[in-house]
């Protein structure tokens, strides 16, 4: 799985603003791989985005780069309701993948890519949950396994963009942001979520008129811990995630602005992210580190799998009938011992 200066050659599927992005990393930051390949159908885009990676070919279908034996890997960043016809392909030919989140829009599509996924001998599918790989989401599971300040009680998190494009609607709110919440805060917390509940406050008068935000978000574990997150679609300021975990005994907070602090005019200030590719830039580098070293050494998969991702979208689907109010129960599922 490797070209002749033994790199990893990565097919990356989608040249938007994400595509672009995991590109430029690969090409700049990630060692052991390079980018052979950008599928994109805009040949316009494809374009552009290739020409961060000298040397990548590119093709307007996955088949046509498989069919080229152009690629050794795929990275999948097209929208979410794409990530089927990328996958199904990409599986077959047994191929290792990392797809953006989510795996697939709905659980029953997720479940018909897990039993594909079954029929190889191993998981060949990471889903990329980026935030499980941020350092300070890591030094919190830490601190909740270690019950260093006792046990966990609560979760608070907040969950703020500047702004969304007109495609962003309503139930996005869910499967677009919240989606990193219910991933992560399990993964920290040690337990699944048992049920969601959405609150709506005053409306913000500056949100596009779609949409009824912001939102707080209620979820159960099953472990007792209460979480809520609030999302707010329209927040102007900047991009912001944050996580307050509350202990017996103490507090912990990740997520807070650094860098440059600035006193003039009688005033304090200290510069906020614009987006999450520059919040969470070096989890995404780690991320992909991770699984093209996973995939070199031959275990894969190095984060969250295919599995994982069907669990989100059980709870997603929960999160989006909250929406219309009540407390909603989330799906259980069993493991399947070839995700163990």
């Amino acid at each position: 799985m490797e070209n002749a200066q033994g790199d990893l050659r990565v097919g990356v599927v989608g040249a938007g603003i994400m595509g672009a992005d995991h590109i430029s990393r690969i090409a700049r930051r990630i060692s052991g791989a390079v980018v052979s390949a950008v599928v994109e159908p805009d040949q316009r885009k494809a374009d552009a985005a290739a020409a961060r990676a000298p040397g990548a070919a590119t093709f307007a279908r996955i088949e046509d780069a498989i069919a080229a034996d152009a690629v050794d890997a795929v990275l999948i960043a097209v929208p979410g309701q794409f990530h089927e016809p990328v996958l199904v392909p990409a599986l077959e030919a047994r191929l290792p993948i990392l797809c953006e989140k989510p795996l697939t829009p709905d659980s029953t599509s997720a479940r018909r890519v897990l039993e594909l996924e079954q029929t190889l001998d191993r998981p060949h599918i990471q889903v990329g949950f980026m935030r499980r790989f941020d350092a300070e989401y890591s030094a919190l599971r830490e601190l909740i396994r270690s019950e260093e300040a006792g046990a966990l009680l609560m979760v608070r998190g907040v969950h703020r963009n500047p702004s969304v494009p007109e495609s962003y609607m309503g139930s996005m709110m869910i499967t677009d942001s919240v989606v990193h919440e219910i991933d992560v805060v399990p993964w920290l917390a040690g337990s699944a979520i048992k049920t969601i509940e959405v609150k709506y406050p005053r409306r913000n008068s500056l949100a596009p008129e779609r949409l009824r935000e912001p939102i707080l978000v209620i979820m159960e574990l099953e472990n007792g811990v209460l979480v809520d997150v609030e999302m707010s679609a329209s927040a102007q300021f900047g991009y912001q995630v944050a996580t307050e975990a509350v202990f017996e005994r103490g507090v912990a907070r990740i997520g807070q602005p650094s860098g440059l602090q600035q006193w003039t005019d009688g005033r304090f200030s200290i510069r906020d992210h614009d987006t999450y590719t520059t919040r969470f830039a070096t989890a995404y580098d780690t991320q992909v580190q991770r699984w093209v070293d996973a995939v070199r050494n031959g275990s894969l998969v190095d984060g969250p799998n295919a599995w994982d991702g069907f669990v989100v979208a059980l709870a997603c689907e929960a999160g989006v009938r909250a929406l219309e109010g009540g407390v909603v129960p989330v799906d259980t599922a069993v493991r399947p011992p070839f995700y163990a």
